[in-house]
Protein backbone atom coordinates (compact mmCIF):
# COMPACT_ATOMS: atom_id res chain seq x y z
CA UNK A 1 0.00 0.00 0.00
CA UNK A 2 2.60 2.43 1.05
CA UNK A 3 4.48 1.92 -2.54
CA UNK A 4 1.78 2.71 -4.10
CA UNK A 5 1.80 5.94 -2.87
CA UNK A 6 4.04 8.83 -4.64
CA UNK A 7 7.54 9.21 -2.89
CA UNK A 8 6.45 13.34 -1.62
CA UNK A 9 3.87 11.21 0.60
CA UNK A 10 5.70 8.07 1.01
CA UNK A 11 8.79 9.35 2.64
CA UNK A 12 6.93 11.45 5.42
CA UNK A 13 4.64 8.32 6.23
CA UNK A 14 7.38 5.80 6.77
CA UNK A 15 9.25 8.43 9.25
CA UNK A 16 5.73 9.17 10.88
CA UNK A 17 5.58 5.58 11.39
CA UNK A 18 9.38 5.49 12.63
CA UNK A 19 8.51 8.18 15.00
CA UNK A 20 5.71 6.51 16.06
CA UNK A 21 7.44 3.11 16.85
CA UNK A 22 10.24 5.07 18.59
CA UNK A 23 8.01 7.03 20.88
CA UNK A 24 5.63 3.93 21.82
CA UNK A 25 8.47 1.40 22.46
CA UNK A 26 10.73 4.26 24.15
CA UNK A 27 8.13 4.67 26.75
CA UNK A 28 7.09 1.31 27.32
CA UNK A 29 10.99 0.59 27.73
CA UNK A 30 11.15 3.92 29.96
CA UNK A 31 8.50 2.61 32.49
CA UNK A 32 10.14 -1.27 32.82
CA UNK A 33 10.35 -1.79 36.00
CA UNK A 34 14.59 -2.94 35.96
CA UNK A 35 14.52 0.64 34.34
CA UNK A 36 12.86 2.62 37.61
CA UNK A 37 15.28 1.13 39.82
CA UNK A 38 18.16 2.96 37.86
CA UNK A 39 17.59 6.55 38.51
CA UNK A 40 20.34 7.95 36.95
CA UNK A 41 19.98 5.10 33.77
CA UNK A 42 16.40 6.02 33.50
CA UNK A 43 17.28 10.05 33.53
CA UNK A 44 19.86 9.71 31.10
CA UNK A 45 17.42 7.17 28.77
CA UNK A 46 14.57 10.10 29.28
CA UNK A 47 17.24 12.98 28.08
CA UNK A 48 17.81 11.32 25.41
CA UNK A 49 14.45 9.98 24.63
CA UNK A 50 13.01 12.96 24.56
CA UNK A 51 15.53 14.98 22.69
CA UNK A 52 15.31 12.06 19.67
CA UNK A 53 11.48 12.10 19.74
CA UNK A 54 11.74 16.39 19.37
CA UNK A 55 14.20 15.83 16.55
CA UNK A 56 11.91 13.36 15.16
CA UNK A 57 8.39 15.29 15.33
CA UNK A 58 10.32 18.45 13.84
CA UNK A 59 11.58 16.13 10.76
CA UNK A 60 8.55 14.17 10.39
CA UNK A 61 6.28 17.84 10.27
CA UNK A 62 9.00 19.76 7.51
CA UNK A 63 9.13 16.45 5.66
CA UNK A 64 4.84 17.00 5.36
CA UNK A 65 5.37 20.62 4.72
CA UNK A 66 8.28 20.36 1.88
CA UNK A 67 5.25 17.87 -0.06
CA UNK A 68 2.27 20.39 0.32
CA UNK A 69 1.78 22.45 -2.67
CA UNK A 70 4.16 25.59 -3.60
CA UNK A 71 1.11 27.74 -2.16
CA UNK A 72 0.64 26.54 1.05
CA UNK A 73 4.69 25.04 1.51
CA UNK A 74 6.07 28.02 3.10
CA UNK A 75 3.17 29.08 5.48
CA UNK A 76 3.46 25.68 6.35
CA UNK A 77 7.09 25.47 6.93
CA UNK A 78 7.02 28.63 9.11
CA UNK A 79 4.23 27.11 10.96
CA UNK A 80 6.05 23.43 11.40
CA UNK A 81 9.15 25.95 13.79
CA UNK A 82 6.96 28.71 15.23
CA UNK A 83 3.94 26.98 15.98
CA UNK A 84 4.96 25.14 19.25
CA UNK A 85 6.79 28.38 20.79
CA UNK A 86 3.73 30.36 19.67
CA UNK A 87 1.65 28.20 21.35
CA UNK A 88 3.72 27.78 24.74
CA UNK A 89 3.69 31.74 24.54
CA UNK A 90 0.07 32.04 24.40
CA UNK A 91 0.25 29.16 27.06
CA UNK A 92 2.66 30.12 29.14
CA UNK A 93 2.13 34.13 29.07
CA UNK A 94 -1.25 35.39 27.14
CA UNK A 95 -3.65 33.13 29.07
CA UNK A 96 -2.27 33.66 32.64
CA UNK A 97 -2.21 37.28 31.50
CA UNK A 98 -5.73 36.96 31.12
CA UNK A 99 -6.86 35.26 33.70
CA UNK A 100 -4.65 37.57 36.38
CA UNK A 101 -6.65 40.04 34.44
CA UNK A 102 -10.18 38.48 35.22
CA UNK A 103 -9.06 37.99 38.92
CA UNK A 104 -8.05 41.63 39.93
CA UNK A 105 -11.93 42.23 39.43
CA UNK A 106 -12.76 39.35 41.51
CA UNK A 107 -12.86 39.26 45.20
CA UNK A 108 -9.93 37.58 47.91
CA UNK A 109 -11.57 33.91 46.55
CA UNK A 110 -11.76 34.72 43.05
CA UNK A 111 -15.71 34.00 42.83
CA UNK A 112 -17.79 37.65 44.01
CA UNK A 113 -17.28 40.88 41.56
CA UNK A 114 -15.41 43.65 43.32
CA UNK A 115 -15.14 46.11 40.31
CA UNK A 116 -11.65 48.24 41.18
CA UNK A 117 -11.37 47.64 44.88
CA UNK A 118 -8.59 45.51 44.78
CA UNK A 119 -6.86 48.36 42.19
CA UNK A 120 -7.82 50.86 44.76
CA UNK A 121 -5.91 48.49 47.80
CA UNK A 122 -3.04 48.65 44.96
CA UNK A 123 -2.62 52.53 44.69
CA UNK A 124 -3.36 53.59 47.94
CA UNK A 125 -2.78 51.02 50.56
CA UNK A 126 0.44 52.62 53.23
CA UNK A 127 1.90 48.99 52.39
CA UNK A 128 1.67 49.53 48.67
CA UNK A 129 3.01 53.11 48.47
CA UNK A 130 5.92 51.85 50.36
CA UNK A 131 6.59 49.05 48.16
CA UNK A 132 6.38 51.49 45.87
CA UNK A 133 8.61 54.08 46.38
CA UNK A 134 11.60 51.40 47.20
CA UNK A 135 11.19 49.72 44.02
CA UNK A 136 11.68 53.53 42.65
CA UNK A 137 14.87 53.62 44.82
CA UNK A 138 15.89 50.78 43.11
CA UNK A 139 14.94 51.89 39.69
CA UNK A 140 17.15 55.14 40.15
CA UNK A 141 20.08 54.39 42.28
CA UNK A 142 20.10 50.97 41.08
CA UNK A 143 19.75 51.20 37.17
CA UNK A 144 22.20 54.95 37.63
CA UNK A 145 25.39 52.89 39.45
CA UNK A 146 25.06 49.47 37.04
CA UNK A 147 25.61 51.30 34.13
CA UNK A 148 28.14 54.15 35.59
CA UNK A 149 30.28 51.22 36.93
CA UNK A 150 29.50 49.37 33.78
CA UNK A 151 30.92 52.26 31.92
CA UNK A 152 34.17 52.78 33.85
CA UNK A 153 35.24 49.24 34.00
CA UNK A 154 34.85 49.04 30.25
CA UNK A 155 36.71 52.29 29.77
CA UNK A 156 39.46 51.80 32.13
CA UNK A 157 40.26 48.42 30.97
CA UNK A 158 40.10 48.76 27.65
CA UNK A 159 43.00 47.67 25.88
CA UNK A 160 44.67 46.93 29.11
CA UNK A 161 47.04 44.24 29.06
CA UNK A 162 44.74 42.40 32.00
CA UNK A 163 41.66 43.14 30.18
CA UNK A 164 40.61 39.62 30.11
CA UNK A 165 41.18 39.24 33.48
CA UNK A 166 39.52 42.35 35.08
CA UNK A 167 36.21 41.67 33.23
CA UNK A 168 36.02 37.90 33.92
CA UNK A 169 36.61 38.97 37.49
CA UNK A 170 33.49 41.68 37.40
CA UNK A 171 31.37 39.41 35.31
CA UNK A 172 31.65 36.55 37.17
CA UNK A 173 28.67 37.26 39.66
CA UNK A 174 26.73 36.98 37.37
CA UNK A 175 26.92 32.80 37.10
CA UNK A 176 25.53 32.93 40.97
CA UNK A 177 21.74 32.92 41.37
CA UNK A 178 20.20 35.84 43.23
CA UNK A 179 19.10 33.56 46.21
CA UNK A 180 22.59 33.11 46.24
CA UNK A 181 24.06 36.14 46.61
CA UNK A 182 21.39 36.91 48.95
CA UNK A 183 22.36 34.32 51.09
CA UNK A 184 26.08 35.23 50.80
CA UNK A 185 25.69 38.81 50.94
CA UNK A 186 23.49 38.40 53.89
CA UNK A 187 26.17 36.98 55.81
CA UNK A 188 28.36 40.06 54.73
CA UNK A 189 26.09 42.03 56.57
CA UNK A 190 25.28 39.29 59.35
CA UNK A 191 24.87 41.20 63.03
CA UNK A 192 24.26 39.66 66.04
CA UNK A 193 24.14 41.94 68.96
CA UNK A 194 26.56 42.96 72.00
CA UNK A 195 29.31 41.36 73.32
CA UNK A 196 30.35 38.61 70.80
CA UNK A 197 33.74 37.93 69.10
CA UNK A 198 34.37 39.29 65.70
CA UNK A 199 34.41 36.02 64.24
CA UNK A 200 30.83 35.57 64.83
CA UNK A 201 29.49 38.83 63.23
CA UNK A 202 29.67 39.46 59.35
CA UNK A 203 32.82 40.60 56.70
CA UNK A 204 31.12 44.00 56.78
CA UNK A 205 30.52 44.60 60.24
CA UNK A 206 34.69 43.03 60.91
CA UNK A 207 36.13 45.35 59.17
CA UNK A 208 34.10 48.55 61.10
CA UNK A 209 35.23 46.24 64.47
CA UNK A 210 38.71 46.19 63.10
CA UNK A 211 38.77 50.03 61.98
CA UNK A 212 37.46 51.16 65.49
CA UNK A 213 34.19 51.10 64.74
CA UNK A 214 30.96 49.80 66.32
CA UNK A 215 29.12 46.73 64.86
CA UNK A 216 25.86 47.85 62.99
CA UNK A 217 22.21 46.12 61.91
CA UNK A 218 22.81 47.36 58.30
CA UNK A 219 19.68 45.52 57.53
CA UNK A 220 17.82 47.05 59.93
CA UNK A 221 18.35 50.92 59.75
CA UNK A 222 15.48 52.67 57.84
CA UNK A 223 16.07 53.91 54.32
CA UNK A 224 20.04 52.55 54.27
CA UNK A 225 18.67 48.79 54.31
CA UNK A 226 17.38 49.65 50.61
CA UNK A 227 20.64 51.00 49.22
CA UNK A 228 22.83 48.12 51.03
CA UNK A 229 20.13 46.05 49.26
CA UNK A 230 20.73 47.51 46.07
CA UNK A 231 24.56 46.87 46.39
CA UNK A 232 23.87 43.28 45.91
CA UNK A 233 21.44 43.89 42.62
CA UNK A 234 24.71 46.51 41.37
CA UNK A 235 27.54 43.53 42.26
CA UNK A 236 25.34 41.20 40.06
CA UNK A 237 24.60 43.58 37.30
CA UNK A 238 27.77 45.28 36.41
CA UNK A 239 29.30 42.82 34.85
CA UNK A 240 26.36 42.31 32.42
CA UNK A 241 26.68 46.28 31.71
CA UNK A 242 30.47 46.06 31.19
CA UNK A 243 30.31 43.47 28.68
CA UNK A 244 27.43 45.16 26.74
CA UNK A 245 28.91 48.55 26.65
CA UNK A 246 32.44 47.17 25.91
CA UNK A 247 31.39 45.63 23.01
CA UNK A 248 29.61 48.79 21.55
CA UNK A 249 33.54 50.96 22.49
CA UNK A 250 35.10 48.61 20.01
CA UNK A 251 32.80 48.98 17.85
CA UNK A 252 33.72 52.54 17.51
CA UNK A 253 36.57 53.41 14.54
CA UNK A 254 39.36 53.69 16.33
CA UNK A 255 40.22 56.56 13.49
CA UNK A 256 37.66 58.93 15.42
CA UNK A 257 39.98 58.58 18.70
CA UNK A 258 43.33 59.20 16.41
CA UNK A 259 41.78 62.19 14.71
CA UNK A 260 40.48 63.73 18.09
CA UNK A 261 44.34 62.82 19.47
CA UNK A 262 45.69 64.71 16.53
CA UNK A 263 43.63 67.40 16.97
CA UNK A 264 44.73 67.79 20.81
CA UNK A 265 41.62 66.39 22.93
CA UNK A 266 42.89 64.45 26.32
CA UNK A 267 40.90 61.26 27.62
CA UNK A 268 38.65 63.10 29.17
CA UNK A 269 37.30 64.64 26.06
CA UNK A 270 37.41 62.00 23.88
CA UNK A 271 35.70 59.81 26.49
CA UNK A 272 32.93 62.94 26.33
CA UNK A 273 32.77 63.66 22.90
CA UNK A 274 33.31 60.58 20.88
CA UNK A 275 33.42 57.46 22.80
CA UNK A 276 29.60 58.50 24.96
CA UNK A 277 27.68 59.86 22.15
CA UNK A 278 28.80 57.03 20.04
CA UNK A 279 27.85 54.11 22.55
CA UNK A 280 24.38 56.20 23.56
CA UNK A 281 21.59 53.64 21.82
CA UNK A 282 23.81 50.98 23.51
CA UNK A 283 23.74 52.65 27.04
CA UNK A 284 19.88 53.93 26.92
CA UNK A 285 18.79 49.84 25.88
CA UNK A 286 21.34 48.79 29.03
CA UNK A 287 19.63 51.12 30.91
CA UNK A 288 16.35 50.12 29.88
CA UNK A 289 16.94 46.44 30.80
CA UNK A 290 18.53 47.20 34.40
CA UNK A 291 15.22 49.77 34.86
CA UNK A 292 12.89 46.14 34.10
CA UNK A 293 14.99 43.49 35.96
CA UNK A 294 14.25 46.16 39.17
CA UNK A 295 11.02 46.92 38.62
CA UNK A 296 10.32 43.30 39.03
CA UNK A 297 13.20 42.47 41.51
CA UNK A 298 11.83 39.51 44.49
CA UNK A 299 14.87 37.37 44.88
CA UNK A 300 17.57 39.64 46.63
CA UNK A 301 14.44 41.10 49.30
CA UNK A 302 12.81 37.81 49.93
CA UNK A 303 16.05 36.05 50.89
CA UNK A 304 17.53 39.05 52.91
CA UNK A 305 14.65 40.64 54.65
CA UNK A 306 11.78 38.91 53.40
CA UNK A 307 10.28 42.49 52.79
CA UNK A 308 10.27 43.87 56.17
CA UNK A 309 11.95 46.91 58.22
CA UNK A 310 10.88 48.70 55.14
CA UNK A 311 12.71 47.21 52.33
CA UNK A 312 9.14 46.03 50.63
CA UNK A 313 9.06 45.62 47.04
CA UNK A 314 5.60 45.23 44.67
CA UNK A 315 7.04 41.90 43.22
CA UNK A 316 7.55 40.65 46.92
CA UNK A 317 4.22 42.22 48.13
CA UNK A 318 2.55 40.20 45.46
CA UNK A 319 4.06 36.84 46.66
CA UNK A 320 2.71 37.55 50.46
CA UNK A 321 -0.57 38.50 48.82
CA UNK A 322 -1.00 35.67 46.94
CA UNK A 323 1.01 32.43 48.95
CA UNK A 324 0.70 33.57 52.83
CA UNK A 325 -2.71 35.74 52.42
CA UNK A 326 -4.49 33.80 50.30
CA UNK A 327 -6.02 37.13 48.46
CA UNK A 328 -5.69 36.22 44.59
CA UNK A 329 -7.71 39.51 44.00
CA UNK A 330 -5.38 41.62 45.23
CA UNK A 331 -2.37 39.72 44.05
CA UNK A 332 -3.73 39.83 40.82
CA UNK A 333 -4.28 43.31 40.72
CA UNK A 334 -0.60 44.23 41.74
CA UNK A 335 0.32 41.48 38.92
CA UNK A 336 -1.49 43.96 36.85
CA UNK A 337 0.18 47.13 37.79
CA UNK A 338 3.52 45.53 37.60
CA UNK A 339 2.73 44.79 33.96
CA UNK A 340 1.41 47.61 33.12
CA UNK A 341 4.06 49.95 34.29
CA UNK A 342 6.78 47.68 33.04
CA UNK A 343 4.84 47.70 29.21
CA UNK A 344 6.43 51.25 28.58
CA UNK A 345 9.47 50.86 29.06
CA UNK A 346 9.76 47.51 27.21
CA UNK A 347 7.96 49.35 24.07
CA UNK A 348 10.74 51.97 24.12
CA UNK A 349 13.45 48.97 24.71
CA UNK A 350 12.13 47.20 22.07
CA UNK A 351 11.66 50.73 19.41
CA UNK A 352 15.50 51.48 20.51
CA UNK A 353 16.22 48.13 19.27
CA UNK A 354 13.94 48.45 15.91
CA UNK A 355 15.86 51.73 15.37
CA UNK A 356 19.29 50.61 15.65
CA UNK A 357 18.40 47.24 13.49
CA UNK A 358 16.97 49.78 10.81
CA UNK A 359 20.34 51.61 10.71
CA UNK A 360 22.14 48.82 9.77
Amino acid sequence: MIQNLKPQYRYPLLIALLLFTVLYLGGGFRLSQNLQEQAVLLTLFAVFWGLSSVALLYIVLNAIAESLPRPLRRMAVALVFAGPAMALLIWALVLPTLRSLRLSFLDANGKEFVGLENFRFAFTDPIMIEAFGNNLLWMIFGTLFCVLGGLLIAVLADQNRYEKLIKSLIFMPMAISFVGAGVIWKFMYSYRGEGINIAEIGLLNALVVALGGEAQPWLLLPLWNNFFLIAIMVWLQTGYAMVIISSAIKAIPESLNEAARVDGANGVRIFASITVPSIMPTIVTVSTTILIFSLKLFDIVRVMTGGNFGTNVIANEFYLRQFTYGNSGQASAIAVVLLVVIIPVLAYNLHQFRGRKALK
